[in-house]
């Protein structure tokens, strides 16, 4: 007596299905959605208890949110962000390739000059460069140990409130920048460095054509952290007079005396600015990692399927004791 082989077949057929890691389901998580839904809970309870709360006094924000001496210290705060991260980060360019260099004298000085920027505040630097005067009264160009002045410039006149706040922020910036560009010139592999020396490549061209960009991956996520905390960093020229956004709105509530709703102007272009800066780091990242990332469906297609290998298997005719 034979016994019919097709609900052997698809039994078998469907154990290879429970069997394939494609056809797996993770186990429903309760506590997962519990969890979602009691911080939607307490974040919509925290957001009404704002939205209602009447010292906030929002109409007041909403009416100098967009008010032109708000406005106006928004473009120095832009302004000095730019300048400022543009300075930096040239200038730590080249004390990073100062600090890798065979050149002793070249890491000493590097080394110096990140020392003491990153172990002295930013307000103290800040407020140093603003009294400059104070120790140098005249700024001069002389021929050393000769007495020869060649040009001379009065230091009330060259440190205004808008150079002391550029080189305050340009020059404490270059530190930081010069050691995040160090660790990415590093994590290039040094056989790429070794490969460009057997081309007969210079040291400028490899660090402009071969290292940089492999190490601007490395480069990026540190330096979109630095452009956002040197946005809020610009607050502190407040302290020198500089026409900033939190002096703007600081010179309003010294008139009005609404200082929270007047803060909350600030804090809210704040949070404006970083958000826009957060996504553009996002679009940047994702350029720069072109190839090095592999989404879970191509991932999913490069692994071969339990199914597929024991398809052979299924669609072999099954012999049983019966058949014989």
């Amino acid at each position: 007596m034979r016994v019919n082989t097709t609900d052997s077949r698809a039994r078998e057929r469907a154990d290879v299905q429970q069997r394939d890691v494609a056809f797996a389901r993770s186990a429903p998580k309760y506590g997962r959605w519990v969890s979602w839904i009691v911080v939607l809970f307490i974040a919509g309870n925290f957001l009404w208890l704002v939205a209602n709360n009447p010292n906030f006094e929002w109409h007041v924000v909403l009416q100098w949110f967009t008010e032109a001496s708000v406005l106006q210290g928004l473009k120095v705060t832009l302004g000095l962000t730019v300048v400022a991260m543009i300075l930096g980060v040239a200038l730590g360019l080249l004390l990073a390739v100062a600090r890798l260099s065979d050149n002793r004298l070249l890491r000493g000085l590097s080394s110096l000059y990140i020392w003491f920027f990153r172990g002295t505040p930013l307000l103290v630097q800040l407020i140093f460069w603003y009294n400059l005067s104070t120790l140098f009264p005249a700024i001069s160009l002389t021929v050393p140990f000769s007495g020869i002045t060649l040009a001379s410039w009065n230091t009330n006149d060259l440190i205004t409130p808008l150079t002391a706040a550029i080189a305050g922020l340009a020059l404490n910036e270059a530190a930081y920048m010069a050691e995040i560009i160090r660790a990415g010139l590093l994590s290039v592999d040094n056989g790429q460095v070794e490969t460009t020396q057997a081309f007969g490549m210079s040291r400028s061209r490899a660090l402009r054509r071969i290292i940089i960009p492999q190490a601007m991956r490395s480069i990026i996520p540190p330096t979109g952290n630095q452009l956002i905390s040197m946005i809020k960093a610009t607050s502190l020229v407040s302290v020198i007079a500089m026409g900033d956004l939190l002096y703007s709105v600081q010179a309003v509530y010294n008139r009005t005396f609404e200082i929270v709703p007047m803060l909350m102007v600030a804090v809210i272009w704040y949070l404006l600015i970083t958000s826009v800066l957060n996504l553009g780091q996002s679009a940047i990242e994702r350029y720069y990692a072109r190839g090095t990332r592999r989404s879970p469906s191509a991932t999913r297609a490069r692994l071969p399927s339990v199914e597929n290998k024991v398809a052979p298997m299924v669609n072999r005719p099954l012999l049983h004791k019966e058949d014989l």
